[in-house]
């Protein structure tokens, strides 16, 4: 029997007010698998991901995940089916230490909360330069600090599929090596990973496959490495 894709959306169509912004958009992700929606600015990818997470209040189509129809579910219930989403703005919660932010992620999940310790250990771990600083005040670290922990804290929901959003943005070249290696690492144990990303290469390099979005629509599909050696393909949707 043929393993079934961890995601699926089938025809998806999306709007902002009159703007119809997705248009029968079509892919699936296996189960772990790294998958890269790659385009333009304004090609629809982020809009992908928040309509896949219920984020957007027009919708239509199919979206089916670990089995499930979730399109009519809202946000918090696709959360609790092991469905993560980390927000390209990162969301970090002022106030709170490094520490807590994590611990709201395995709050966030009810089978975790009489784990905390191992699951803060475990994400510690993961990423050591967060270790160094879970009594310092989130905000006060790095951009690309501040990504990563954003990430820990998805992943301290134990989630079965993650949605990266533009990890790299607005980040130093030094720390965005370092966050693809760790999510190079998420990889290797296993982790489901849908990644939205401006920088191609580094995309491409840790993704299985990939997918092209040009005006709301998907355009082409092939392996990350056929993609990373077509440099015609990239130019056409990708460059700005």
């Amino acid at each position: 029997m043929a393993e079934q894709a961890i995601l699926s959306v089938d025809k998806l169509n999306a709007w902002y007010g009159r703007s119809h912004i997705l248009q029968g958009v079509s892919f699936h992700v296996m189960p772990g698998e790294v998958v890269s929606l790659i385009g333009r600015n304004g090609a629809g990818k982020t809009t992908s991901m928040k309509s896949i997470m219920g984020l957007v209040s027009r919708t239509s189509g199919s979206v089916r995940f670990d089995g499930n129809d979730i399109l009519q579910e809202p946000a918090h219930q696709r959360f609790h089916r092991g469905l993560a989403y980390v927000f390209e703005e990162r969301r970090i919660v002022p106030g709170l230490t490094v520490m807590e932010n994590i611990e709201l992620g395995v709050m966030a999940s009810p089978e975790d909360r009489r784990r905390t310790r191992e699951v803060v250990e475990e994400i510690a771990e993961t990423f050591p330069r967060l270790k160094e600083r879970l009594s310092q005040e989130a905000v006060t670290m790095s951009g690309g600090e501040q990504q990563m922990l954003a990430i820990a804290r998805a992943m301290a929901a134990r989630p079965k599929m993650i949605m990266l959003d533009e990890p790299s943005e607005g980040i130093m070249p030094k720390l965005v090596d370092e966050m693809f290696e760790y999510f190079e690492a998420l990889k290797k144990r296993g982790v489901t990973i849908l990644l939205v990303e401006q920088s191609v290469e580094h995309a491409l390099r840790i993704s299985d496959r990939a997918y092209i979005m040009d005006q709301g629509e998907i355009v082409y599909e092939s392996t990350a490495k056929a993609l990373l050696a077509d440099e015609q393909m990239q130019e056409r949707y990708c460059s700005v």
